[in-house]
């Protein structure tokens, strides 16, 4: 956990960072602990960007960090890559990890700055808004209000990436897609088994035995 000098610090810099960048640039803090996986924002400027605010749920970067406890060894900050709001909104985004006097990841810093209006005129200025090459081929990743909209947003994926309805999907499809949910921290989410298991058409039981299938 980060002593209360160091958050007060980061407030700080969220702050200059948004004003510096205008009302277009939101800047996110998010705690990591056990106790954070439904409520981690901790802080946050121009909130009306992605339309959250203190106390709202974390990202899915946030949750496949709570769910993976990567140490200093293992944490590579995230930068310039592109999100979505559930209105439309492209962003460009930045995500910073933060470690505590232990090595633990203990916060994440993100900044999201909204380039709609600039990738309209993206020829003209391609070097404010353009992504690293390895970003270019990923689908925008999603920014929710709340966990429950993450867990559906996460179950469409793991559809997308089996490539078929469920009613089509062999053993081997389900088990692709609920380990791709696993991995990405939704079993994190309160009920999210129940939810999921019903998704799928499966048991409870079965649910957490295709984890154990390697």
């Amino acid at each position: 956990m980060l002593r209360e000098t160091e958050l007060e610090g980061l407030k700080k810099i969220a702050k200059a960072i948004s004003a510096q960048f205008g009302a277009g640039c939101e800047v996110v803090i998010h705690e990591i602990s056990e106790k954070s996986t439904e409520h981690s924002i901790i802080a946050i400027e121009n909130g009306h960007v992605t339309g959250r605010t203190v106390g709202d749920g974390p990202s899915q970067v946030v949750l496949e960090q709570l769910g993976k406890k990567i140490d200093t060894d293992l944490a590579q900050d995230h930068l310039g890559y592109l999100t979505k709001t559930p209105n439309g909104k492209l962003l460009k985004s930045s995500t910073i990890y933060l470690k505590d006097d232990e090595g633990k990841v203990a916060a994440l810093f993100c900044i999201n700055f909204d380039v709609s209006a600039l990738a309209v005129a993206e020829n003209v200025i391609h070097d404010m808004v353009s992504v690293r090459e390895e970003e270019q081929k990923k689908e925008p990743e999603a920014i929710v209000n709340n966990v429950s909209d993450l867990l559906d947003e996460l179950i469409q994926r793991s559809v997308h990436l089996v490539g078929k309805p469920v009613e089509y999907m062999t053993k081997e499809d389900k088990v692709r897609a609920i380990q791709f949910l696993s991995n990405s921290g939704a079993l994190l989410i309160t009920k999210s088994g129940d939810k999921i298991a019903n998704f799928f058409g499966i048991s409870k039981y079965t649910l957490y035995s295709y984890l154990d299938i390697k």
